[in-house]
């Protein structure tokens, strides 16, 4: 028995590329990104879901809300697949991290370094995957639908594909994208990595 996970990034909000929003209140997607999420929404229109599982944080829910009226069935939150708690660092600029040594040697070495306060990587990757491990048995032979952030996703795609945590930076997970992963006893595959659904 196999599950199929569609591993969903949260649609853009105005403070990507400039914020890390990390799991700060208040964080809500823009017009362009509400387009992203219906865009998804109609993409999933014709895929056989059995679940629908978002992060509690806004951008997320937000992002979900549609493909749920879309497909008919109901949101679940889902705490495993929450942001990194970056603690002191959430709400900061980019600008200003870059300054913070503390940020290199988290970028450079995220396998043996700590946010301020925060959780390590590995840490989001232990909750993602036992998440989905959980998820797994809830939904076999069937497929569901994780709505969560880039750095989370990375965790799980990095584990599924058997890289280290450290391979981090060697592909990108933009917003509104779709990674597709099947998950069984004899193990796991990457079918999809980076889905954007065009315009």
């Amino acid at each position: 028995m196999t599950t199929t996970f569609f591993l969903v990034r949260h649609a853009t909000h105005d403070r990507v590329g400039t914020v890390l929003c990390g799991r700060m209140p208040g964080v809500h997607l823009g017009a362009f990104g509400k387009a992203q999420a219906e865009r998804l929404a109609a993409r999933f229109a014709n895929e056989n879901v059995a679940g629908i599982h978002t992060s509690p944080l806004e951008r997320a829910v937000e992002t979900s809300e549609p493909i749920a009226d879309r497909l008919g069935q109901p949101l679940e939150v889902c705490e495993g697949i929450a942001e990194i708690d970056f603690g002191a660092w959430s709400g900061t600029s980019f600008e200003a991290l870059a300054q913070d040594p503390r940020w290199a040697a988290w970028n450079n070495a995220r396998s043996n370094n700590r946010p301020p306060y925060g959780e390590t990587m590995l840490e989001a990757q232990a909750r993602i995957v036992g998440a989905m491990e959980q998820l797994r048995s809830r939904y076999a032979d069937r497929s569901v639908i994780l709505v969560s952030h880039s750095d989370v996703i990375k965790a799980a795609l990095l584990y599924h594909l058997g890289m280290p945590i450290d391979a981090y930076g060697r592909f990108d997970i933009d917003p509104a994208s779709i990674s597709t992963v099947v998950v069984g006893e004899w193990g796991s595959k990457v079918l999809r990595l980076n889905e954007v659904v065009a315009a």
